[in-house]
């Protein structure tokens, strides 16, 4: 079955960058993407829909574990929104290669790991575990523009 197909059935609600406009914009300069040859890098997506943050906070002070783990799936989603404002289709993701998370966390929040897996098991029910798990670092943090409590960096690989 196809990204799309299976996206769709999951009944996840995958933003129209095209429509909407790339949020990342409303924090600085930037373009939402960059491709080199076969290779997608994705400006920073974070927990929003549309101009709302959906989980603003801290890991171990005001949000959960499993709240972190919910911001970052819907970072993934809109990664997926990402991908689609760049190459038109989820169907063109090779692979993903790798993403870099950030965690705003107190000094003593040892679970970082834990948050960015709500995006990685994203990615893996989309894609599937040979396409859709790449490479993964975490960082905690003190803090993202906005109050966002997650935020990610992603390089996807693309079929010609």
């Amino acid at each position: 079955m196809s990204p799309e197909l299976i996206a769709h059935h999951m009944g996840l609600d995958i933003p129209d960058f095209d429509k909407i406009g790339y949020y990342g914009a409303d924090y600085g300069t930037m373009k939402p993407y960059h491709k080199i040859g076969n290779l997608l890098f994705l400006s920073g997506h974070v927990a929003q829909i549309g101009t709302q943050i959906t989980h603003k906070g801290r890991l171990g002070q005001t949000l959960t574990t499993e709240q972190g783990y919910a911001a970052a799936r819907q970072t993934g989603l809109n990664v997926l929104g990402g991908i689609k404002q760049a190459v038109g289709s989820l169907e063109r993701v090779k692979s993903i290669v790798r993403t870099l998370n950030f965690v705003v966390c107190t000094p003593d929040y040892e679970d970082v790991h834990k948050v960015s897996s709500g995006l990685s098991d994203l990615f893996v029910e989309v894609f599937g575990r040979e396409v859709g798990l790449g490479g993964r670092a975490t960082i905690g943090v003190m803090a993202l523009a906005g109050g966002v409590c997650f935020e990610t960096w992603a390089t996807i690989e693309l079929r010609d």
